[in-house]
């Protein structure tokens, strides 16, 4: 059974930056693509950035020049690094890895931005 493993997530000041990390337990290259969604308390479940086999990156848009996500194949893990981190990017972020129409959540992480 394939599992996520995240790390990363905790409580930054506005302004901050934070990397996130998801390991597979299998092969990464075994997935479509891996990403990173996201959900804030009473709103629903949105994209953040995806990473596919080759790379090819797809981001929200309330994420675009601020976000960067990228794998590292050797260790099957994608990072997404956080920057100018803002109140309204707190949420609970999880791993998504994705085979055809099958996905894979990881257990999630809170990202917490406040002063």
């Amino acid at each position: 059974q394939v599992q996520l493993v995240e790390s990363g997530g905790g409580l930054v000041q506005p302004g901050g930056s934070l990397r996130l990390s998801c390991k597979t337990s299998i092969n990464i290259f075994e997935f479509n693509d891996v990403g990173w969604f996201r959900q804030a308390p009473g709103k629903e479940r949105e994209l953040v950035a995806t990473i596919n086999v080759g790379e090819r990156t797809n981001y929200g848009d309330s994420v675009k020049d601020r976000f960067t996500i990228s794998r590292d194949n050797a260790k099957n893990t994608v990072h997404l690094q956080m920057n100018g981190l803002k109140p309204e990017d707190t949420a609970v972020y999880y791993c998504r890895a994705r085979i055809l129409a099958r996905n894979t959540w990881g257990q999630g992480t809170q990202v917490t931005v406040s002063s």
